[in-house]
Formats: C-alpha cells, structure tokens, sequence
C-alpha cells in the first residue's frame, strides 16, 4: 500500500527503477511539448509575430538543468499519484498493470483540470486531455522499468535518446498537425470597403474615421514619423485619404494624411501608415507596428459597433 505500491511486483528495493523512469521520462518528453506549444503559439498568432526560434535557444541552454527539474515535479504531482490510484484503488479492476496507471493518471490529470478551471479559466477538456496525453510516456517507462531495470545514468541516457525522437517527430508533426486541421491556424478576416468605412479608435484617444470615398479624418493617430525622428511613431491630426489593398495573407488600409496637415521637420508624419488586418470576422482591428515588431507591441484599432 501506499507509495510502496509503486514498485509492487519488484520488491521494496525496486521502488527506485519505476519511480526514476517515470522522472527521466517525464523530461524526456518536454522538449517535443514545448516544440509543439511554440508551433501552436505561432499558428495562432494573429498579430504574425510569434517566432520560437529565442525560446527553443532558451530550452536548449537551460535544459540540463531545467528539465530534471521539471521530471521531477511532473512525476510527484501526476505520474506517481496516478501510479497509486491505480495500484490501490483499482486493483480489482480487470486489465494490464500499464493500462490501469494510464488510467489512474488521467484521473490525476483531470482533478488538476478541474483546478486549473477554477483558478485559472483554463477549458476544463483539452486540459484534461493534455495532462492525458503527458501520462502516456512515464507510465510506459514505469512499466519498461519494472520489466528491465536500468541503473541511473543508463536510465538518462536512453531518455536523452528518446528525447531527441520525440522532439524531432513533434517539429515535423507540427506542421503537419496543422496541415490537417488538428492544430488550428489563425486566419485574418478579409476586408471590404463597405466593411472598412466607419470609425476606428485605439488607445491615447487615437480615432480614424474612414468616409466612403477615399477620405478619411484623423485625430491623435500614430502614424510614420519624420525620417530623423527620434521617436518610433508620431501623433498626425487632420484630413486624409485611405485606400484598401488585398495581401496574400492580409488585406490592408493605407492611410496617408493630407500634404497640408502632415506638418515639418523631425516629428511630422511622414508618408503612408499601413494598417493591417486583425481581430475576427465579428469583431475585425486593424494593427500596425512601429519600430521593430520583435521588441515592440502592435498599435490597434478597432471598430465602433
């Protein structure tokens, strides 16, 4: 009974094996989980900014260090619970001993769910679901184990292997995951002028108002600031004009202040601001950035209902 029971079959000494395997395993596999969740962030990126490539640096320094770590609270708080769920509270239940600790570890897995629901606003069935699926790998180490015990760095370095398998199926499945419509991709909303024309406000009392026509009235909007300009964008008032154009990816909304209103020298408006489209087919932005998209946020409009 209790943790004892993890071992159950193998003696007090073997505890160790099973319980070592499900920490190896349980790092071994998130490399391949955080590929995927970078490939997922940069499919639904809807601002088309999001680039793993910083942190999948980060992962790679920090991961001799990190990722024991992270086997180790994984193991403690899902993967040996579900181990005792099973071995305790359904053993009379027909079935292999493997198939029973999947099982107590998605019982674990959902009661962190239900947590998770409560305190955070996560959804309670994909979460579920993932802390499922991240049962999967330590419970068939667990069971590997039990079979064929393996001193511990014998232990790492077949998880270092299994490892770099998970983590190159997960940068090809990636792709593939959202090819077939697994992993869903953000698609902007198209763009029409009878849909575009109207008023459009964002932060610090920005507003445009978009006429039909071509004209266009701005108040307090960031737009391109003059070319020695200090300042990443500069605040342009006055009449204007607009145009729609269609992108491969994105339709955009070229707005250009009126040559008399555009002002001079450093902080003038500058040119042609070119704003993107965002947001939703019910609730539709237009964005842009200024400066370097990597180090700063989009500035966003949205449209008065």
């Amino acid at each position: 009974m209790g943790w004892a029971s993890v071992g159950r079959g193998t003696g007090p000494g073997r505890v160790w094996p099973e319980s070592g395997a499900a920490v190896a395993a349980g790092a071994a596999q998130l490399p391949a989980v955080f590929a995927l969740l970078s490939w997922q962030a940069l499919a639904a990126d809807p601002y088309g900014v999001s680039y793993p490539g910083l942190g999948l640096l980060v992962l790679f320094l920090f991961a001799p260090v990190a990722l024991p770590v992270l086997g180790l609270l994984h193991a403690w708080v899902q993967t040996l619970p579900g181990a005792v769920v099973a071995d305790v509270v359904l053993r009379r239940v027909p079935g292999p001993r493997w198939a029973l600790r999947l099982l107590g570890v998605t019982l674990v897995g959902a009661v962190w769910a239900v947590v998770g629901a409560v305190w955070a606003g996560l959804p309670f069935v994909a979460t579920a679901a993932c802390l499922a699926a991240l049962g999967v790998v330590p419970v068939l180490a667990m069971e590997y184990a039990r079979v064929r015990p393996t001193g511990g760095r014998g232990l790492w370095w077949r998880a270092a292997g299994v490892s770099v398998v998970l983590f190159v199926l997960a940068l090809v499945g990636g792709p593939l995951a959202t090819a077939v419509g697994l992993i869903e991709e953000y698609e902007p909303p198209p763009l029409s002028a009878e849909r575009v024309a109207g008023v459009w406000r964002g932060e610090g009392g920005a507003v445009l108002e978009l006429l039909p026509g071509g004209r266009a009235e701005l108040t307090r909007m960031p737009g391109e600031p003059g070319f020695r300009a200090t300042a990443d964008f500069a605040v342009c008032d006055g009449p204007g004009n607009w145009r729609l154009e269609s992108g491969r990816v994105r339709d955009r909304v070229v707005v250009r202040l009126a040559a008399d209103a555009a002002g001079e020298g450093e902080d003038g408006c500058r040119g042609e601001t070119v704003w993107s489209s965002g947001g939703t087919e019910r609730s539709p932005e237009l964005f842009v950035f200024f400066g370097d998209p990597d180090s700063s946020s989009p500035r966003i409009l949205t449209r008065d209902t």
